[in-house]
């Protein structure tokens, strides 16, 4: 684009925490569309490499680790007049900043609930301590419905995040597919009303990682296209789904979270050892992993029914379904191998990359046109041309990461809030230039598929969207 439109202005401090392979993505965008003085704006990371970006864009860097001890003393004389604070961190606590930053008057944003350091593996902690659902409470738990708290955004990036709002879309787009005429829905009950009478029955986020870089992985090294301590920290998380209300049977070892909202289960074994069956429109069929999202607790909540006495009347199965890169693949392998140590060497793919899409999106599926995906086909010569430094995993993360920032100082006194109740309409419109071709596709592909083969299954052949068909065993 000759020039980029700028889509809101904001006098105060932007102060960005984590200055990895997001952070560097997404300070470009930030200059580029909001209107604020680059003298007010401060990089917090404990990383030194990420310095020569921060000064090439006219950014004030600090070399720091945040931790408990000093997060006050270190954040206070940055925030404690009124701010936004946009945490990219790894293991920098979301609830301690999110409290911090009500006290002082800013606004918040993250791309996922975020623990201190062990809040994902700390084997002292339970389960739930160590689940997504939980974090998401805990942040949740400081909402004030009563009180016009700052806007603290939590969970927004791409998934989660933007695939809360290609959800709204793709039951539109459904809608009228199915020759529905339906008014948008104005509220929770509506989507919700809306999802059931059009039999979605669940929603996978699915997603496919074809960028192949010039250097092969090598052995003892992780690769990957995003952050790799933040991909490992999710992949130890026991794997979580929400729980529909077509399902049949609770999962051998799956167990529910004895409070909060109730919109999901756990299964008592990581992410990253969990496989499901999905689909997505380059490769068709495929075999992702079940890695712990908070859209998959999220999106369920949200597309919630009840009855008038608070039974759940209706809501939809929700899971992540990731195929990451080839290479990602081969390390999560060899990680896996290694009795889930980590490798010695880590390699973040960027300028090495050679060809491929981030192909992400939601399968809808059970409808009467039995499962519609719709979502981002992002290029990583494409993503060259719009922003530097990222490839197209990230710029489907930092365009979001800006969508939100715009919303949020639009909306400066929301209180604590998910994607998905959010002005899910604007935040696209600032995405959509960064997304590459959006798309819907429908398949008439089940998980029952080919089943049973060679060898018999535990399947159940008279409902091919049961979880049960989904995992593979």
């Amino acid at each position: 684009m000759a020039e980029w439109p700028i889509h809101t202005s904001f006098p105060g401090p932007i102060v960005m925490i984590g200055f990895g392979s997001i952070g560097r993505g997404a300070l470009p965008l930030i200059l580029r569309h909001i209107d604020a003085p680059r003298d007010r704006m401060v990089i917090i990371d404990p990383d030194e490499a990420g310095r020569p970006i921060a000064e090439e864009n006219g950014i004030r860097f600090r070399r720091l680790a945040l931790t408990r001890e000093n997060l006050r003393q270190e954040l206070a004389p940055l925030l404690s007049g009124g701010g936004f604070c946009v945490n990219l961190s790894v293991e920098v606590a979301s609830v301690a900043l999110i409290q911090l930053c009500r006290e002082w008057g800013a606004l918040y944003l993250d791309t996922c609930v975020e623990p201190w350091p062990g809040g994902y593996t700390d084997p002292s902690l339970s389960v739930t301590e160590r689940s997504n659902y939980g974090l998401r409470e805990s942040a949740r738990a400081l909402r004030r419905p009563d009180a016009p708290d700052p806007t603290a955004l939590i969970a927004h990036g791409a998934n989660p995040g933007m695939v809360s709002h290609f959800v709204k879309q793709a039951l539109l787009n459904l809608a009228e597919d199915l020759g529905r005429a339906v008014d948008e829905p104005k509220d929770q009950p509506g989507w919700a009303r809306l999802a059931r009478d059009l039999g979605v029955k669940g929603i996978h986020i699915a997603e496919r990682d074809t960028q192949r870089a010039s250097i092969p992985k090598r052995w003892g090294e992780f690769v990957n296209t995003w952050s790799i301590e933040g991909f490992l920290g999710e992949g130890m998380q026991p794997a979580e789904l929400g729980w529909g209300t077509h399902e049949k049977a609770m999962p051998p070892d799956g167990a529910r979270h004895p409070y909060g909202c109730d919109a999901a289960i756990y299964l008592n074994r990581p992410g990253c050892a969990t496989r499901v069956r999905s689909w997505a429109p380059t490769p068709g069929p495929q075999i992702g992993w079940l890695i712990t999202h908070n859209e998959s607790i999220s999106i369920a909540d949200y597309l919630t029914l009840r009855d008038e006495d608070g039974t759940v009347a209706y809501r939809p199965t929700c899971h992540y379904a990731y195929h990451p890169s080839d290479d990602t693949v081969l390390s999560l392998h060899e990680f896996q191998g290694r009795a889930f140590e980590r490798q010695p060497k880590l390699r973040l793919m960027n300028e090495e990359i050679v060809e491929g899409i981030d192909e992400l999106g939601v399968l809808l599926y059970g409808h009467a046109k039995n499962a519609y995906w719709f979502g981002s086909q992002l290029s990583i010569g494409e993503t060259r041309r719009l922003a530097p430094y990222q490839n197209a995993t990230a710029l489907q993360v930092t365009s979001a990461v800006l969508g939100g920032m715009v919303w949020a100082i639009e909306n400066p006194r929301a209180g604590v809030v998910d994607a998905d109740e959010i002005g899910w309409r604007r935040v696209l419109e600032v995405q959509m230039p960064y997304l590459g071709p959006v798309i819907g596709a429908y398949t008439d592909w089940t998980p029952l598929r080919g089943r049973p083969g060679l060898f018999p299954e535990d399947i159940d052949p008279s409902d091919p969207w049961q979880f049960r068909n989904v995992i593979v065993r």
